[in-house]
Parts: C-alpha cells; sequence; structure tokens
C-alpha cells in the first residue's frame, strides 16, 4: 500500500508570537494559551496532551493523557502506577509533554521530570471522579494483557458490587503524578513556515532564559 501525501499542506496565518510581548514565566504564558484555546468554542478537549516516556524495551512510547491542573510548579495527570507509563516513570522520569491546538495553529512543548503526587492529593481528586471512573480504577488492569472484553466487563460488575453502597476508596496503584518543566517551547504557525519558536529554558536558580528559535 502507499499513499502520497505530498499535497496535505496549509498556510498558518491565524497569530504571531513576540518576544518582546511574553512574560518571564512560561506558566503565565501557558496560562494565557490555555484559556485562549478554552474560550474558542471549536477546540475540543484543550487539556488533551500527548505524553512520551522511555518504555521499559528501550523505545520511546507516547500517548494522549488529560491534564487535570496546572501550577507555578507543573503540570498534573493522573494514572493507573502498574501500566506501562507507569513503571516506566518508576525507572526513568524524564518525560515530554505536547499540546496541540489546530484552531489556534499553536503547540506547546515541554522537556520535564514526573514526581509522583502526595497521597493526600491523589486521595482528594480519586474522590472527585464520576462512580464509574472510580470502580474502572479498580477493574482495569491497565497495559496488561486480558483474555477478552467480558473478563473486564465482569472485574467492573465484581466491584460494583464488593462496593455497593460503600464509598469506594483509592487504589493503592492509582494516582496522580506532577511533570516539573526545565524547557517549554511555544510554537505559533505563521506563514511560509516561518513558524514563530520561542523557548524557555530553567536554571537552577529557577529562573528562565528566553530564545527564539528557527522555524
Amino acid at each position: 500500500m502507499q499513499e502520497d501525501l505530498s499535497n496535505y499542506r496549509r498556510n498558518y496565518k491565524k497569530g504571531n508570537l513576540d518576544e518582546k510581548n511574553i512574560p518571564e514565566n512560561p506558566m503565565e504564558m501557558f496560562r494565557d494559551w490555555f484559556y485562549e484555546a478554552q474560550a474558542n468554542e471549536d477546540c475540543i478537549e484543550v487539556n488533551a496532551m500527548s505524553l512520551a516516556t522511555f518504555g521499559l524495551d528501550g523505545f520511546p512510547r507516547i500517548r494522549v493523557v488529560l491534564l487535570k491542573k496546572f501550577t507555578w510548579e507543573g503540570f498534573v495527570f493522573y494514572t493507573n502506577y502498574d501500566s506501562e507509563k507507569g513503571r516506566s516513570l518508576e525507572v526513568n522520569p524524564h518525560v515530554s509533554l505536547a499540546f496541540f491546538w489546530p484552531k489556534l495553529e499553536r503547540q506547546v512543548i515541554i522537556k520535564g521530570k514526573a514526581e509522583k503526587l502526595p497521597e493526600n492529593l491523589s486521595d482528594g481528586y480519586f474522590e472527585m471522579r464520576p462512580r464509574g471512573s472510580q470502580i474502572g480504577a479498580w477493574a482495569s488492569p491497565q497495559s496488561q494483557v486480558i483474555p477478552d472484553k467480558v473478563f473486564l466487563e465482569n472485574r467492573f460488575h465484581f466491584f460494583e458490587r464488593k462496593f455497593e453502597g460503600e464509598t469506594i476508596p483509592r487504589p493503592p496503584h492509582w494516582g496522580g503524578y506532577i511533570v516539573k518543566p526545565v524547557e517549554i517551547e511555544f510554537w505559533q504557525g505563521r506563514p511560509n513556515r516561518l513558524h514563530d519558536r520561542i523557548r524557555y529554558k530553567l536554571h537552577k536558580d529557577y529562573s528562565w532564559t528566553i530564545n527564539r528559535l528557527g522555524s
């Protein structure tokens, strides 16, 4: 099979990015861009982000997860600690994140280190989840081979009965991470592929160096 995509292209022209008009801290910049995407009715699931880890087999692995919080410290998401990503992070916590908002012709690319959240913070978020999602966290052996779909449905019904009429506790194998950035790049599409790329790099004194990159 062969599919030629040579003619797949578009000319970006919705915005520009000037280092003269950006904040010193990239988290302020991220906040502003995130809120702009959130306010755009054509942007859906603006908190969807690609997470790249180093797989245990030596290959990089990437998947889409949902950002659940961002602070001055970094970016928070939740997962099963026994999943492929969780086991990979236990060995190598260095990750990359990427947000892509095509309607705004923007990307944000992040390098950082993932750290487990304190248990009380994971508990607090788990309590907010819909009951079905809470049961799913107990039922699904994430990333593990299972015999069939019925196996998963049966496990869901088992835990549904087990916790009937009770508050569902957070599974010990489930919780949050915060990715603390060391580098954040803001990418704004521009005409003729002369894209605006501004990169922030963190120093040991927690100041940031700002550079423009070639497109």
